[in-house]
């Protein structure tokens, strides 16, 4: 028996029927927010926190990782990530060692907050030595490597804040008690 081919409007779910399903502006607030029309209850929608490290080892090398998915596959990166719920800050960095790299740190400072608002991210990016020299790619790398600070591969870097972070770790290195960086001076190539 042959069936017809389905209706490709009746494939798409319904728009939501009940919870915040409307854009409005809600009183009190001064931007639009996502509200529930029955119980006017407001779906806030807050920037996402990523945590990473720039890890180096007891020879002074940074470890990077080559990116196994979008955006920028194929660049290198810190191992970093956005924070899962109930975690601290330098729990999430040192789990996003250990997915991407297979790495154990121990993380010494904070090293800088980046602030990316056309991504609405906030960076925080801790400093970090390897405690055990072994890492490995997990799956959201290609590979991973120890590079010396000549060897960095600055022209396949993922993203701006990698190349301030790693810039941040040089201008702090055997620095104790600083205050964190942030984002360089405007303009900012990628904000």
């Amino acid at each position: 028996m042959n069936t017809p081919p389905a209706d490709p409007a009746r494939l798409s779910p319904p728009p939501p029927t009940n919870g915040p399903r409307v854009r409005m502006v809600p009183p009190g607030e001064d931007r639009e927010r996502l509200v529930c029309p029955d119980c006017s209850y407001i779906a806030y929608e807050n920037p996402k926190i990523v945590v990473g490290a720039v890890v180096t080892d007891d020879a002074g090398r940074f470890l990077l990782c080559r990116r196994a998915i979008q955006p920028r596959k194929g660049f290198w990166t810190l191992p970093a990530g956005y924070m899962e719920l109930n975690e601290t800050t330098e729990h999430g960095a040192a789990r996003e060692a250990m997915e991407e790299a297979g790495a154990c740190i121990a993380i010494d400072a904070l090293l800088a907050v980046y602030n990316i608002p056309r991504i609405s991210q906030v960076q925080m990016i801790y400093r970090a030595r390897l405690s055990d020299p072994a890492i490995a790619a997990g799956p959201e790398s290609l590979e991973v490597g120890m590079f010396a600070w000549k060897d960095i591969p600055w022209d396949e870097l993922a993203f701006p804040s990698v190349v301030w972070a790693l810039h941040e770790w040089r201008e702090k290195a055997g620095q104790s008690g600083f205050a964190p960086g942030t984002n360089p001076p405007p303009p900012v190539e990628g904000l």
